[in-house]
């Protein structure tokens, strides 16, 4: 093992997949250089250049496509949802289209409304996409392997907060799989489903918890399509207590999908109401204090699980 920090492990993914496999090309904004010759810089139109990574994909080649903040994939909705995710089924199989979408997601870095969205919830609901949001070096590593040689489109949103966060990644090569929740705190009480930052607010909510005899289970999803619904509800099972949490707002939410999902599968395990942990339904603010009380805090989800104790 090695200490690497979270864009470190995403850069040395790319690069060794870009060495392993020569159809491996990478292409976004201010980009030149960046992972050697098969680096492409491409104008400020992410439409365009989405849109030629979908055909390059088409073509046979594996793109990754950067876009520079995940806000800015608004204006390349056609080329991902209505061609990238549909060519497969339409074409019965004979095409495939195997490109990354990778795309920085998220605030607490007060940039305010234009660049702080977490909008995974969108693309979770298109049939024909995958996305991941790792939310430790090890994740970003090989789950950005895996979205390569995935022969499907693949969104990867790596959030700003955690670029510099370190942790153990193996020397030699290996994958996360697409699909495969984590239960990164073994817990007995109560499950806490969160992903990306949130995974991190929420173990340190459980750790505040402990000090009220509350052992909390805390999931990673790591991917938000496909969902892991079976590690959920073994937890839920146990546990019989959830608490979602997600920086995106609540209505037609991730978390809200994990809700719906464990009242229709596992309504009978649960010994209390759910409780839903997001963003407030606004524009992300610029001040930080601002940004702060529309954000979800360690403190929210310490008393939404207390509440599923003590009211």
């Amino acid at each position: 093992m090695k200490q690497i920090n979270y864009s470190q492990a995403i850069s040395e993914a790319i690069m060794e997949e870009m060495e392993h496999d020569p159809t491996v090309v990478y292409m976004g904004e201010c980009v030149e250089g960046r992972y050697g010759d098969r680096t492409y810089e491409m104008p400020i139109s992410e439409a365009g250049f989405t849109g030629i990574g979908v055909g390059a994909a088409i073509a046979g080649i594996r793109p990754i496509v950067e876009i520079m903040f995940l806000d800015l994939i608004t204006v390349a909705m056609d080329p991902i949802v209505n061609q990238a995710a549909k060519i497969r089924y339409m074409f019965g199989g004979m095409a495939s289209v195997p490109i990354v979408i990778r795309a920085p997601l998220g605030a607490y870095v007060s940039m305010s409304a234009h660049h702080s969205q977490s909008l995974e919830s969108w693309f979770s609901g298109i049939p024909g996409l995958k996305v991941v949001l790792p939310s430790t070096p090890y994740d970003a590593k090989g789950l950005m392997k895996s979205a390569i040689r995935d022969n499907n489109p693949v969104i990867f949103c790596d959030h700003k907060r955690l670029g510099g966060l370190t942790g153990n990644v193996p020397e030699e090569d290996y994958t996360v799989p697409i699909g495969k929740a984590c239960v990164i705190r073994p817990g007995k009480d109560a499950t806490i489903v969160a992903y990306s930052f949130m995974a991190h607010k929420s173990m340190e909510a459980a750790e505040q918890l402990k000090q009220y005899g509350i052992d909390v289970e805390v999931v990673d999803l790591r991917t938000t399509l496909p969902l892991d619904e079976e590690t959920i509800l073994n937890s839920i099972a146990k546990t019989g207590r959830l608490i979602t949490v997600s920086e995106a707002c609540a209505p037609c939410s991730v978390a809200s999908e994990v809700s719906a999902i464990v009242m229709e599968k596992g309504f009978d395990f649960l010994k209390s109401p759910l409780k839903r942990i997001h963003a407030k339904f606004a524009p992300i603010p610029f001040a930080k204090d601002l940004e702060d009380n529309v954000l979800p805090q360690t403190a929210h989800i310490v008393d939404a699980v207390k509440a599923c104790f003590f009211c």
